[in-house]
């Protein structure tokens, strides 16, 4: 009989963790949490210091007898929930679900954690178990409260405003609002001309010719505005002799990047594998609990996936270098590997995510994986393998040219070693090596072939992608990484945010949840608060903190804001909006109401009548293909644009609302952009203020 009970979140776990601690172990899976908040109420008793109601999970109740009769059994109790704030507090959990609490004075209770699932990591956690760490249960605690206020408090409103199922939420309110004000950027982008001079030059003695960029004056670096003043600088250099001025040649390093952390990895996913951060992380938890291999059985392949942390453990980065050096040469070795003392151990629980053996390499294991789950573990190898290489070295040359008072330059870089861009590279460092087609130095003669002059303009921000939205929410300080893949995944599901390739556009619906909840609660969708607000979280976490301190600052502000909202709400009958379209089967004044798409046209006499169509809305501008009415319409999937109300016959469609007049230079439609009317052409770049008269 087993003496041991160890018992795990996922049941995929369970047979592995089995193998490793022999007959002496019973190992048993919790599937996740077993309490937390009723989903019928508040579930904090505000009266009395803000208590949370635990109550068992409904479904688990089978799961906790099955645990209750192992435990029963078993002289000590080993918790083994996973290594970061949401483990812990399952651990906790346990501990009053199971009532160990009670027993602990006849059962011995401990709280392990492991970073990878390997023997070695398992074995090596049972001579270092421990009691449960308050900081990190008192810090999800504390999440989760604030999380349940601000859910339970607004989201009503919000229903009672717009429509039923909304929600609100601490991140993702916040994460709405990014996108929001990206989108605002975007509309009233106006596009600034400006133009690039190129000019090309023959060197005596080399066949092909070179191509110099306008740098400015001797004396400053000079940017060209318009068309005009680079034709006054091609008609001041005339007759101008070209000369070089200046070769400069040196060396720039690249450095190896650094190995994967979650939010790292989420972002380069989406950009190199275009996986969306659900699909990353779902997949990086079969590579950690483990994928069945022929002759091992189950193998946990990475390790843990929610990690802020770069650092790597000494045993793995001594393999390693050990490998690097095998299979690529001692110069690929990262110095940083040569200074690591032999034998030393990394004890964290969070180190950045790896493989659990650098030698199982993708190609020896790619026939037994599914391919995207091959494609993650591909990255995550190559990444972790390349954290631990030398530096790129590129040979860089920057030459100055002189023509009269004006100065070219042209720059060439060539990759002189490799080193991690052996193993790991993208797209961009690829582009990076720019080899100077011709040998070039100070007594080089140059003879004028032709000018090539260039218009441009300016660009608006790019819409977020899950990976820039990632990257802006670390920086900012929202939210944590373990939070975004939920985060994302929920906004788009309830169609606040529509995904179209890998862009992110906010929809009508979104618009109006997100313009509320700037008017009625501008402290949670603020990004200074919510990020000042992570930051007294994360000192929960490190025991500087009392998080009950953090709640019972946080819920009366909101109380008062909720309630601010509710009296605003009062005296303002929501009802539907009458439209001017009659339904054609009943005769009824259709109404507009809101969908998860956004707005559509309903028949009153609802459920007698059942009709239903699209809700377009008439902006008072005629379509300049046809005559008939522009209206603001949605894609499939909810983005906003505006085309003729006779498509498909007419195709007339644009991004931008449409002023109703044409471009006197270029004669396409004019488009409202801010303050200002842009030409739809962006080959035109004409634009006036809005409020000046046009020209004739």
């Amino acid at each position: 009989m087993a003496k041991y009970l160890v018992i795990v979140e996922s049941p995929t776990k369970v047979k592995t963790i089995k193998k490793f601690l022999g007959s002496s172990y019973e190992v048993a899976a919790t599937n996740g949490h077993v309490r937390d908040l009723p989903k019928s109420s508040l579930g904090i008793d505000i009266e009395h210091n803000y208590e949370p109601k635990y109550i068992t999970i409904r479904g688990k109740g089978d799961i906790l007898a099955h645990l209750r009769k192992e435990v029963k059994k078993a002289e000590k109790i080993y918790l083994a929930t996973d290594p970061d704030r949401e483990g812990e507090a399952i651990s906790w959990h346990l501990l009053y679900a199971l009532k160990l609490e009670e027993k602990l004075e006849e059962k011995k209770v401990y709280r392990i954690t492991f970073n990878e699932i390997t023997k070695n990591a398992v074995k090596e956690s049972l001579k270092n178990a421990r009691e449960i760490d308050m900081n990190l249960v008192d810090a999800q605690q504390a999440r989760r409260l604030l999380d349940r206020m601000v859910g339970y408090r607004i989201s009503p409103l919000l229903w009672s405003k717009i429509k039923r199922g909304l929600s609100a939420g601490r991140v993702q309110s916040v994460a709405l609002r990014i996108i929001c004000d990206r989108e605002e950027e975007i509309n009233a982008f106006i596009p600034e001309e400006y133009w690039s001079l190129d000019v090309d030059l023959k060197v005596k003695g080399e066949k092909k010719p070179i191509a110099a960029k306008y740098y400015g004056t001797l004396k400053e670096k000079q940017g060209i505005s318009s068309r005009e003043q680079a034709e006054a600088i091609m008609e001041s250099l005339k007759d101008a002799r070209y000369s070089v001025r200046e070769v400069k040649k040196g060396e720039r390093l690249k450095k190896a990047p650094l190995p994967f952390t979650t939010s790292t990895l989420q972002q380069e996913a989406n950009k190199a594998l275009n996986f969306s951060t659900q699909k990353t992380m779902r997949l990086a938890q079969q590579l950690y609990e483990g994928v069945d291999l022929k002759g091992e059985g189950t193998v946990g392949l990475i390790t843990y996936l929610r990690t802020d942390s770069t650092r790597v453990s000494g045993e793995a980065a001594e393999a390693a270098a050990d490998f690097v050096g095998a299979h690529y040469g001692g110069q690929y070795r990262s110095a940083l590997q040569e200074e690591k003392k032999a034998g030393q151990r990394i004890q964290d629980a969070h180190e950045a995510i790896r493989p659990t053996d650098i030698k199982r390499t993708p190609d020896s294991i790619k026939e037994q994986m599914p391919r995207d789950l091959f494609r993650l573990y591909q990255l995550i190898w190559k990444r972790f393998v390349a954290s631990r290489m030398s530096p790129a070295k590129y040979e860089t040359t920057s030459v100055k040219i002189q023509a009269a008072d004006s100065v070219f330059t042209l720059a060439a870089s060539s990759l002189r070693f490799d080193g991690f861009m052996k193993v790991y590279s993208l797209k961009e460092d690829r582009e990076e090596d720019n080899t100077l087609s011709v040998g070039l130095n100070e007594e080089s003669e140059l003879s004028f072939l032709s000018f090539d002059p260039q218009q441009h303009f300016t660009q608006p921000p790019a819409h977020y992608t899950e990976a820039s939205l990632v990257r802006e929410l670390e920086e900012l300080g929202i939210g944590r990484p373990s939070t975004y893949a939920p985060t994302i995944t929920l906004i788009i599901a309830r169609h606040y945010v529509v995904k179209e390739g890998k862009n992110l556009y906010v929809t009508e619906l979104g618009e109006a949840v997100n313009n509320m909840m700037k008017e009625a609660f501008p402290a949670i969708v603020d990004v200074h608060f919510t990020a000042g607000m992570e930051q007294l979280l994360d000192g929960v976490e490190e025991g500087s903190v009392k998080w009950k301190t953090v709640v019972s600052n946080f819920y009366p502000d909101l109380e008062k804001a909720v309630q601010a909202a509710e009296k605003a709400l009062e005296h303002i009958s929501i009802q539907d909006e009458v439209s001017d379209e009659v339904c054609e089967l009943c005769g009824k004044q259709m109404v507009i109401k809101y969908g998860p798409h956004g707005r559509f046209l309903a028949c009153p006499g609802f459920p007698d009548c059942r009709n239903t169509k699209p809700y377009f809305e008439k902006i008072g501008v005629p379509c300049p293909k046809c005559g008939r009415d522009i209206v603001l319409k949605k894609t499939k999937k909810g983005r906003k644009y505006y085309g003729c109300i006779d498509n498909p016959d007419c195709d007339f469609m644009v991004w931008q609302k449409p002023a109703g007049e044409n471009c006197p230079d270029c004669g396409a439609p004019l488009l409202v952009k801010g303050n200002k009317l842009v030409c739809s052409n962006a080959e035109c770049g004409y634009n006036i203020p809005a409020e000046v008269p046009k020209k004739a």
